[in-house]
C-alpha cells in the first residue's frame, strides 16, 4: 500500500492505547500474544542478544534504518513477536498495527557440521547445555558473523505492510532488535530459527568422549545431577562394593573352602582307623608241626 505523503504524526502514549486495544482483540480471536518488553534505554543483556544487536549494527546498508528500529523497541512498540524455523512473525504499533514478516535462509548442513566440530572440546559443561545455558567459548562459536549461525543480510528477506517505500522499514528494524531481546530469555531460539537442533552440539561431545574414555568406559549423571536437570528425585541405589572390599571376601571364602576341605579329610581317615579294628576278621593261627602230632 503506498501514500503520496505522510500520516499526521501519532504521539507515542497514543499510539500504545491504540495498539493495546487492537491487541486485544487479537487476544479475543484466539492468537497468543508475545510483546518484547524493554526495561530501560538497553536493549540485550545477555551475551547472546548483545551479540544479536553487535551483528544487525554491521549490515552498512541499513545504517541510517536502525536507529529507528532500536527507538521503536525500546518504547514498547513491538507488540507481538514469534519465533519459528526460518521466519520471525511481528506486530508493530505505529500509526496503526502494523505485519512484519522475515523470512530467513535455513543454516547449511556444511556450515552446522563446522559449528559442531568447533564446539567439541570446548562445552563447560553437559548440564549446562541441558539445561539451555551455554559456555562463554561455544556462545562465541556459534555466534561468529562469519562462520556462526547468524544470518548474513542475503540470507534475510522481510515485508511490512506500512506504507514505507524502503526496504527496511523501522517496523523491520525493530522487529529485528526485538529478536535480540527474546535471546536473552530464550537463547535456544537461535537454533530453531536457523532449523538446527542445539542438542547435537551435546551428542558431538559424548561421541567423543566415549571414543576417548577407553573400551568399556561411560559417562554417566549421577542422582544428583539427573535430579537438577529433569527436575525429579532420583533414588539412588545401592553403591557397588570397593575392589578392595571384594578382595578380602574372596581370600576369606578359599580359606573357609581349604578348612572345610581338610576338616573333611581327618574325618574320613578316623572313621577308616575305626573301621579296620572292628569289622576286619582276625587272622587263623597256624600251627606249629608238632602241634599237628598232637
Amino acid at each position: 500500500m503506498a501514500y503520496y505523503g505522510w500520516r499526521p504524526y501519532v504521539p507515542v502514549a497514543q499510539r500504545r492505547a491504540n495498539a493495546a486495544r487492537e491487541v486485544q482483540k487479537l487476544r479475543k480471536r484466539g492468537l497468543t500474544i508475545e510483546p518484547v518488553e524493554i526495561e530501560g534505554r538497553k536493549i540485550a543483556r545477555t551475551f547472546w542478544g548483545e551479540a544479536w544487536c553487535r551483528h544487525l549494527e554491521h549490515f552498512s546498508d541499513y545504517a541510517n534504518r536502525l536507529p529507528r528500529g532500536r527507538t521503536y523497541v525500546r518504547n514498547g512498540s513491538v507488540c507481538h513477536l514469534a519465533i519459528s524455523k526460518g521466519k520471525i512473525e511481528a506486530i508493530v504499533s505505529g500509526s496503526e498495527l502494523y505485519t512484519v514478516d522475515i523470512n530467513i535462509t535455513p543454516l547449511s548442513l556444511a556450515k552446522w557440521k563446522k559449528v559442531r566440530k568447533q564446539c567439541v572440546g570446548q562445552i563447560g559443561s553437559l548440564l549446562e547445555l541441558l539445561q539451555g545455558r551455554f559456555s562463554t567459548n561455544v556462545m562465541e562459536i556459534v555466534t561468529d558473523r562469519t562462520h556462526g549461525l547468524f544470518p548474513l543480510l542475503k540470507e534475510i528477506t522481510f515485508s511490512c505492510s506500512c506504507p514505507d517505500w524502503a526496504d527496511m522499514c523501522k517496523h523491520v528494524a525493530a522487529s529485528l532488535y526485538g529478536i535480540g531481546a527474546r535471546l536473552d530469555d530464550r537463547p535456544e531460539s537461535l537454533f530453531v530459527l536457523r532449523n538446527v537442533d542445539h542438542e547435537e552440539l551435546i551428542s558431538a561431545e559424548l561421541d567423543v568422549q566415549t571414543a576417548t574414555a577407553g573400551r568399556g568406559k561411560r559417562r554417566r549423571l549421577v542422582a544428583p545431577d539427573l535430579s537438577d536437570v529433569f527436575g525429579v528425585e532420583v533414588e539412588e541405589g545401592p553403591k557397588p562394593p570397593s575392589k578392595k572390599s571384594a578382595t578380602v571376601k574372596k581370600a576369606a571364602k578359599k580359606k573357609r573352602a581349604i578348612n572345610a576341605k581338610k576338616t573333611s579329610t581327618t574325618q574320613t581317615k578316623k572313621k577308616t582307623a575305626a573301621g579296620v579294628g572292628k569289622n576286619t576278621p582276625a587272622k587263623k593261627r597256624q600251627k606249629t608241626p608238632n602241634q599237628r602230632k598232637r
